[in-house]
């Protein structure tokens, strides 16, 4: 079926008019600024070595996530609703679809299916519990599917009610170290609530399997953390420190480390500020010039960071440290199009890396070494 075309504006801001962008240096907040991607025949920690297209005929993968043991991830495609077995050897197979999932349209905004997460523990006999982020009629829903290694079934919402707007959906899930679930959620659109500790969205939530608060979040519920526009990837570090990628308004995109019950500005800030109370980014990205950040991986504490707009894929190394990152370099400007789905492969040093928004069945998952 034809697709809508995909969103080229944020709200509030004039059109965008380089749909490519220039390899070149980062335009960033003097405090954090990146620097020039890597000359030619240069190498750096973390630099990708090669890239194959491990498959394709897809249509706007949104997640790649990891079965436990590390040779099989699910992928869901936003607009479809499917959920995709993806093998390494570069087989794939549809195991089915999220029941109730409204997809992106020109009046209904943004949306689909987003995020997913296997349970730890998962084995497909004893434990079948997979996690899934997607968009209903009128709200925001975290629901769990049954998956016995071929199919899904037996479909139910853990947390529903989260405000859905046209926009700013978050839509990333991932299981912590702590073995709790962490969801990034948006303001859909409606930016006070990212200030309002009992409201759902423009948060960082930590939930049990069951959708309830995770014991010990920092204000009694579900909130982890908070002041988010539109939170996108999540991933920890080999200290168990979790970072987050998030897509600003106007100015600039954020690199976040994220600690709980920490506010993280917005809609007062965006980007760093000096307002008291508010927890300054570790990086931040100009929309125009390689930004408009999607998901996140980290791979021997390199975090790896897909980009939309900038149509590239960041690499930022942790610094000794742990709480901020050294020199950001990018590489593939240009060359695949907008990037967003991206995981790291357990064990290997891999990246699979999901195209998006190249039409109907054009899409590619990439497989890249690193080093």
């Amino acid at each position: 079926m034809t697709q809508p075309a995909p969103y080229w504006l944020r709200p509030g801001r004039a059109a965008i008019t380089a749909v490519t962008v220039v390899l070149g240096a980062c335009l960033l907040q003097p405090a954090s600024a990146a620097a020039a991607d890597p000359a030619e025949g240069t190498r750096a920690v973390g630099a990708p070595s090669d890239v194959t297209v491990l498959s394709d005929k897809w249509t706007r993968p949104w997640a790649i996530t990891f079965l436990p043991g590390g040779k099989r991830a699910l992928v869901t495609e936003r607009y479809t609703a499917a959920v995709w077995l993806q093998a390494s050897d570069g087989s794939k197979k549809k195991v089915g679809t999220v029941p109730q999932t409204v997809p992106p349209s020109p009046s209904g905004g943004k949306g689909g299916l987003l995020g997913v997460a296997p349970s730890p523990t998962w084995n497909g006999t004893t434990d079948k519990d997979i996690f899934f982020v997607h968009t209903a009629a009128s709200a925001i829903r975290v629901a769990r599917m049954h998956f016995n290694g071929s199919s899904l079934s037996d479909y139910k919402v853990v947390l529903g009610g989260i405000t859905r707007g046209g926009d700013h959906n978050g839509g990333n899930i991932a299981f912590g170290p702590d073995g709790y679930l962490y969801v990034s959620v948006g303001d859909a659109l409606k930016r006070n609530l990212a200030q309002d500790k009992n409201s759902l969205n423009g948060k960082i939530l930590r939930i049990t399997k069951s959708g309830a608060a995770a014991p010990g979040n920092p204000f009694g519920n579900r909130v982890y953390s908070l002041g988010h526009r539109n939170a996108q990837g999540l991933a920890w570090d080999s200290r168990g420190r979790l970072w987050e990628t998030e897509i600003g308004e106007n100015t600039w995109d954020e690199l976040n480390l994220v600690e709980p019950g920490r506010n993280y500005g917005w809609p007062t800030c965006e980007g760093s500020c000096s307002k008291a109370g508010m927890t300054n980014p570790k990086k931040v990205w100009n929309p125009d010039q390689g930004g408009v950040p999607a998901q996140i991986a980290i791979k021997h504490d390199v975090i790896y960071v897909t980009t939309l707009l900038g149509q590239r894929l960041w690499a930022l190394p942790i610094d000794s440290t742990g709480k901020t990152v050294g020199t950001a370099k990018s590489y593939y400007s240009g060359t695949y199009g907008r990037l967003r789905a991206l995981a790291k492969v357990p064990g290997a040093d891999e990246l699979w890396l999901g195209t998006t928004d190249r039409g109907d069945n054009k899409d590619r998952i990439l497989r890249i070494a690193v080093k």
